[in-house]
This record gives C-alpha cells, structure tokens and sequence, in this order.
C-alpha cells in the first residue's frame, strides 16, 4: 500500500498469568493497533503474541476478544497482517487466517517489503539451541504430538500449559533473566552474520523472543539486527517507512 508504513511487534504475552493487570495490557495493545490503522500497510507479529493459544479443529480457546477484534478491524480496513508463529503461540493454525485473512508462517522467512528484503523470525528456531529444546520445539511442531495432545481434554492441559509459562518466567531473577537474554542475543547475531555471509542480498534482520530492545547497527556491511522486546514492561515496536528506515519506538511511554 503505497505510502504508508511496515510495522513489526513481538512478544506481547496476552493472558500471562505472571502479569498484573492482563485486561488493562491487552487494552493498551488495542491502542496501539487504533494508532497505528490509518498508516499502516502492513503488521508483522513476530510470535508469543499470546502467552498461550492451542486452536482445536472446532473450538478455540476463550479469551483475548478486544485484541482479536482490533486485528479483524485492521484486516477490513486493508491492512496486510502477517503472523509468525513463536514458542507460546506455535498451535496457531487455520482459524485466524482464514477469519483474517492473515498469513501465519513457521520459523524464520525472508520478506519484501518498502524494498528492502528482510529476515523475520521469532528467534527461537535459528542458531545454535540446546538439545532439550530443541527436542522440546521438534515435539511442538510433530503432527502426533499435537493430536496425542488435542486429544488430551483442555481442564488438564491448560493448568499445565500456563503453570508452564508461569514457572518459565518467574523462576529467575532479573539479573539471570538479563544474562540469558545476551546470550541469546549473541546467538542470534552470529546467525545473521552467518546468513548474510551467504545471502548478501538481505538487508535486515528482526527477532523477537529475547525480550529486549535494541537496533544494533553492524560493521564490515553487515545489515541491521533489530530485536523487538516486548510488551510486559517496554512496550516497544518497530516502523519501517517508507523510505526504508527503520526505527525502534515505545508506545505509551512515560
């Protein structure tokens, strides 16, 4: 859509159960979405949009109906919405897209768009990942895992699903938070540089999952790596305009 701008967001956890507050975040995202409407061409969600989501063939869960409807109004109103699946929302499959008319991609992609190519990825499926998790993501994704798990009724699988996350994210302090984070943040520059290494033509690369905030400019023409953070304490979010640049922003903040 000519004019407007390419905006790219990532790890808003709605429905944490570590959050306080959840309704007032989700509706401080629907403000978002209202401001960006007028100006935006298309939106990228870069995976754990939801902190959970397991979509059944026929029911889907209760939940998020402010934020889903402020998507629907985006897709009416010609927005291009493209959602890349992350670790907490990876049993996204049909209904969304086809309520949407959205794009829901699996891992790491390679997009067009205000001209530049562009590298998106939730950032949990590239580089180099221990084994545990790697296992872990394979039985995520494996067709008989799902079913065996589908066929498992919701009253058990959600307490166990959430209490999951929960435990996740609140075992750690800050400062060992902080740490893994880097570390994860270093992993997922060295795969950039190696994948610009043999595909020059990519001219940016944009994660999510590590929940930090930051625009790091390379040396030697290596393209930009932008890590999106999130939407527990930052708020944060990226514009791509129309004149190809990019920049790191804050909604709301103080």
């Amino acid at each position: 859509m000519a004019g407007k701008n390419t905006y790219f967001i990532s790890d808003l956890h709605l429905g944490a159960k570590y959050m306080d507050n959840p309704l007032e975040r989700e509706r401080r995202v629907c403000r978002f979405l209202d401001s960006i409407r007028d100006d935006a061409a298309e939106l990228y969600l870069l995976g754990d949009i939801l902190d959970y989501w397991y979509e059944y063939k026929y029911v889907v869960p209760r939940g998020y109906i402010r934020f889903l409807g402020k998507l629907a109004e985006l897709a009416d109103a010609g927005v291009k919405l493209t959602w890349v699946t992350g670790n907490h929302d990876v049993w996204l499959f049909d209904y969304l897209r086809d309520q949407l008319n959205m794009t829901v991609l699996k891992g790491h992609t390679v997009i067009e768009t205000q001209g530049k190519r562009i590298l998106i990825a939730h950032g949990d499926d590239v580089g180099v990942q221990p084994v545990m998790y790697r296992f872990t993501r394979w039985c995520f994704y494996n067709k008989v895992c799902q079913w065996l798990y589908a066929s498992i009724h919701p009253r058990w699988t959600y307490p166990v699903a959430t209490g999951w996350s929960n435990e996740n994210r609140t075992r750690r302090d800050a400062t060992a938070q902080q740490a893994i984070s880097e570390q994860a943040a270093s992993r997922l520059i060295d795969f950039s540089r190696d994948y610009h290494s043999r595909h020059p033509e990519v001219e940016a690369f944009v994660y999510g999952h590590i929940h930090i905030a930051r625009f790091n400019e390379q040396a030697n023409g290596m393209p930009p790596v932008i890590f999106l953070g999130e939407w527990i304490s930052l708020n944060s979010y990226v514009v791509l305009d129309q004149s190809g640049t990019f920049t790191l922003k804050f909604f709301e903040k103080q």
